[in-house]
């Protein structure tokens, strides 16, 4: 990358990286220094066809192979009975048509300029065109997610200490390599449209990958990303009058409750067996600053690109999207799951309950977490 446009990176999302690192924790800036400026600044993500990351952490033999956590146990039962084939069980010959009222694939309201005079004066043809792509740019992030997540469950699987830990863990690789399979087939078979990873995914993705620290791993993935995503994936399912996307995202959400109830299983029992003060605080300042990615993650830069950049500034885009009815869906859904998960862990403390408060994010915590919440519940709740 030229100097030039490390510059203009740097002018740009700046302030990105200073979230992304901004609670003053030498740990925490350590562990998101590197991909932060990997992914904001430099767009590693976007340089080529692939991208190799740094990866460190210990690989844990169990040569007793007690099997002693029972609720884990019975989610590996759950999970095994619960596999699907997105060959056989996704009906692909179902067509879709973005310009079929009736089969919508999202409202107009997912468009952030959705009410300003710019939308308002489009045909129903170019709005229909920007819905498909909004669409597309939507579960382009998450079949990134999945990747990501495919790769943490590969690491996690082989970094938990425990055997009834490992052997669920092989079922969400699974799980992680058929979310892949999925989203991809919906993305270029059905909506023929694929975009690339938003910078502040990547650098999620990137600080998962690096990091040595198993129970950061599990923070990370299972906890903040599948807890997103069962918020965004029942938001859509709810919202979308598309049938083939519908049953695509009631099979994920039934896997995906299970992986959060796995992440909150395993970090909780981390956490109470005793970790000191430094570590709860790292942990909390790390999750909170993956907080503020993810809700960066949805401002939509590489749709902005593509149909509003002549139009408006970055800077005046930003604006327009967190005041958007998009986003207030969003910021709802996305920590509707994570905040309950996170106080049950341990992990949201009168120490850090104020960076939360300031987003009105503690709205969430009295919501059910995991395991009480139920796919099924997610499913009524999506329905």
């Amino acid at each position: 990358m030229s100097l030039g446009k490390l510059i203009e990176n740097l002018k740009v999302n700046g302030p990105h990286v200073r979230d992304a690192t901004g609670r003053g924790n030498l740990a925490v800036l350590k562990s998101m220094l590197g991909p932060a400026w990997r992914g904001l600044i430099k767009q590693t993500g976007k340089e080529g066809t692939t991208t190799a990351l740094p990866v460190a952490h210990d690989v844990h033999f169990d040569w007793q192979y007690e099997r002693d956590r029972t609720e884990m146990a019975r989610l590996y039962e759950a999970a095994k009975v619960s596999q699907w084939n997105a060959a056989t069980d996704v009906d692909w010959s179902l067509d879709v048509d973005p310009d079929n009222p009736e089969r919508a694939l999202l409202p107009d309201a997912y468009v952030p300029v959705k009410g300003l005079p710019i939308w308002e004066n489009l045909s129903r043809k170019e709005k229909n065109k920007q819905v498909h792509a909004v669409t597309s740019w939507m579960l382009s992030q998450f079949l990134h997610g999945e990747q990501g997540a495919l790769f943490a469950a590969c690491q996690v699987t082989t970094a938990v200490p425990w055997l009834d830990g490992k052997l669920y863990g092989s079922t969400q690789v699974v799980d992680e390599g058929r979310h892949v399979e999925v989203f991809h087939g919906y993305l270029t078979r059905k909506l023929e449209k694929l975009y690339e990873i938003n910078d502040n995914l990547y650098v999620i993705v990137d600080a998962l990958m690096s990091d040595s620290r198993w129970d950061v791993k599990f923070l990370g993935m299972q906890i903040m990303i599948e807890g997103l995503a069962l918020g965004a994936f029942g938001t859509l399912r709810k919202m979308t009058r598309e049938p083939l996307l519908k049953d695509i995202l009631k099979l994920v959400i039934t896997d995906e409750a299970r992986h959060v109830h796995y992440g909150v299983l395993s970090i909780q029992e981390f956490v109470e067996k005793g970790i000191s003060e430094r570590e709860r605080r790292e942990r909390e300042d790390w999750a909170f600053e993956v907080a503020l990615l993810m809700r960066n993650r949805f401002l939509a830069h590489e749709f902005y690109d593509e149909f509003y950049a002549h139009a408006m500034t970055r800077k005046e885009w930003d604006e327009v999207v967190n005041r958007s009815e998009m986003m207030q869906m969003f910021r709802q859904t996305m920590f509707k799951r994570i905040i309950p998960n996170l106080k049950r862990i341990g992990l949201l403390g009168d120490r850090v309950r104020p960076y939360y408060e300031q987003y009105g994010l503690l709205a969430f915590e009295h919501g059910r977490a995991a395991p009480e919440l139920s796919a099924q519940d997610l499913l009524d709740d999506a329905a």
